[in-house]
């Protein structure tokens, strides 16, 4: 692509992530954050199109005639539809908007209602646990006596505990797996991070006893500072201006070979996620919002340590992997 339809791809997708003008003030601070922090080549600057967005100085009408490309046009449009998705359903406005895009762009309607809807299964897929493929073989649940009644012969019965080393393990592979993905130049592969990571605090949640809804695990993601659009957003400007987003076959290869492409932060902020669900479960929710935080702080340099230790696991999974089953795992197929 040239470096304009990077720079009209990229405004676009700052105007979708406007689209429903209810974005949330520390969301709207999330978004200001990466555009100042994602580095462009060939003049790029990203706060000033940030600004240009929120000043109302750019429209669809002023860019979509810069999508000169058929590949750019289709790429402009997933990006706009997955960062409407990424905090979930589509809003009335959302979807007025992308309906707009559609037709600036002169798409045609079938197919792209299919890719909508491919997106609209990632975020909407139960959040009941599926298998991310292990690293590891499981360990066995330790017993824990309960208690027989006062008085009583019977022998105390048991009761499995919650398996740490289990937890620990779910972790690592869903951190494994979410960082596979963002090697990956789909934009659904990009879009399926944020469900996968709901499904694992879905998991260690229910493993402490807390039957969790999306409101609550969003809730969550908020509270220790991970905002769904501005994640996306994150991801996919990496990979955008990596020159990966979009690219098949020769392209994954090279994007599994260039670090520069990938940071590894879907590896660290989920391996961050896990663990600090699992210190908030397990301690019964009482952890303030400012030390949840600073856990989730703390872990994710951590998290960004041990990138480097797992990148091999990283690639091998990578190179598993496509769109189709990026979708299956994330339905619990």
């Amino acid at each position: 692509m040239t470096a304009s339809e990077t720079r009209a791809i990229v405004t676009l997708s700052l105007l979708a992530a406007f689209a429903d003008g209810d974005k949330h003030a520390r969301e709207r601070t999330e978004i200001k954050r990466i555009a100042e922090g994602l580095a462009g080549d060939d003049g790029l600057h990203l706060p000033t199109l940030y600004q240009d967005v929120l000043m109302k100085r750019v429209t669809l009408a002023s860019i979509a005639p810069l999508l000169e490309s058929a590949d750019a046009r289709h790429l402009a449009y997933e990006m706009a539809v997955c960062v409407c998705d990424a905090d979930g359903a589509q809003s009335d406005a959302e979807q007025r908007f992308l309906e707009d895009v559609r037709q600036a762009l002169q798409l045609d309607a079938g197919a792209s209602a299919q890719f909508a809807g491919q997106a609209d299964a990632l975020v909407t897929a139960p959040l009941t646990a599926g298998d991310w493929g292990r690293t590891a073989a499981p360990a066995a649940a330790v017993p824990v006596p309960v208690p027989a009644p006062a008085g009583s012969d019977v022998p105390a019965p048991t009761e499995p505990a919650v398996d740490e080393a289990e937890l620990d393990r779910a972790i690592l592979d869903a951190s494994i797996l979410n960082g596979a993905l963002e090697l990956l130049p789909e934009t659904l592969s990009t879009m399926a991070i944020i469900p996968l990571q709901m499904k694992l605090v879905y998991r260690i949640g229910k493993s402490h006893g807390f039957e969790l809804d999306r409101g609550h695990i969003k809730d969550f993601l908020a509270t220790v500072g991970v905002g769904l659009t501005s994640q996306y957003l994150e991801q996919a400007g990496r990979k955008l201006l990596g020159g990966l987003l979009g690219k098949v076959g020769g392209g994954l290869l090279r994007g599994i070979g260039n670090q520069a492409v990938s940071s590894g932060m879907s590896f660290a902020s989920t391996y961050a996620l896990g663990h600090v669900a699992k210190r908030y479960y397990a301690g019964g929710r009482t952890l303030s919002t400012q030390m949840l935080k600073d856990a989730y702080a703390d872990v994710t340099r951590e998290g960004r340590n041990l990138q480097a230790q797992y990148l091999p696991a990283i690639r091998e999974k990578a190179r598993t992997l496509d769109a189709g089953k990026v979708l299956a795992m994330v339905r619990g197929a």
